[in-house]
């Protein structure tokens, strides 16, 4: 008997740089890139499809990065982040059925290209005050609930924690232990929402040998690139994934109607 997972060739064609992309994100390096992933994977299958079969990948990829940047972490704000981001994913959980994907990548991705514009725009001055504790409560729920519905919680959070100018390793590990938390408190609501079938797991299982590859390639370029070269990187891949998720969002917003 045949096994119940995906044969399509085009899903791998997109799965693949997907789950690479997740990789190379969730050491921290390029973050914002791996909330490419399901709008990418969604070009194949459905985004709640998507994010169930990217589950066991993020899974990996945390623990990976964990590893790898132990020794590096800001406690203080983690212990902000974190209770904010769960806040979040409560809510994402809540509203799951009531909101349609293409709403949420469309608000995200929206939200994004702002920041992007008032960062360019209107650089902070180097003595300037960091962002007020509201602003980033907010922005952590926010994370916290799109990075529930389309693991899309980089950029929301990243307003929030790049302005606080933290080094690279030390900006990539306290990212890499919040979505670690965060993600782990999916798997119970994704598991009461049925998204986590024998079809979707098995999937994700062909998968997963692909993500020390992107663990590691990110790693080392974060462990070796210059601070201000790093946030280069970190604002092309915001750019992207405000474009992509905002396309992808009026797209299936327009399909709807």
């Amino acid at each position: 008997m045949a096994l119940p997972l995906i044969t399509d060739p085009f899903f791998y064609l997109v799965a693949i740089p997907s789950v690479l992309l997740m990789g190379v994100s969730k050491s921290g390096f390029g973050t914002g890139f791996g909330s490419l992933a399901v709008p990418l994977m969604a070009l194949a299958v459905s985004v709640p499809e998507a994010a169930a079969i990217l589950m066991p990948v993020l899974l990996l990829t945390d623990i990976l990065g964990l590893i790898f940047l132990r020794s590096h972490l800001d406690w203080t704000l983690l212990r902000f982040l974190v209770p904010c981001g769960l806040v979040g994913t409560v809510l994402g959980f809540v509203l799951f059925r009531l909101l349609s994907p293409g709403v949420v990548e469309a608000v995200v991705g929206i939200s994004t290209l702002i920041f992007l514009a008032q960062r360019l725009m209107f650089p902070p001055k180097p003595d300037a005050a960091p962002p007020r504790r509201w602003v980033g409560a907010i922005l952590t729920a926010t994370s916290g609930f799109t990075s529930f519905i389309a693991h899309a919680g980089g950029p929301p959070i990243s307003a929030y924690v790049i302005p606080l100018r933290l080094s690279p390793l030390l900006f990539t590990s306290t990212m890499a232990y919040f979505f670690f938390v965060i993600n782990l408190s999916k798997w119970i609501p994704y598991g009461f929402l049925g998204l986590l079938d024998l079809r979707n797991m098995l999937t994700s299982l062909t998968l997963l040998p692909l993500v020390p590859l992107g663990v590691w390639v990110g790693v080392n370029l974060a462990r070796r690139i210059d601070a201000g070269l790093f946030y280069k990187f970190v604002y092309v891949g915001m750019f992207l994934t405000g474009l992509k998720l905002l396309w992808d969002g009026l797209r299936s917003m327009g399909s709807a109607a």
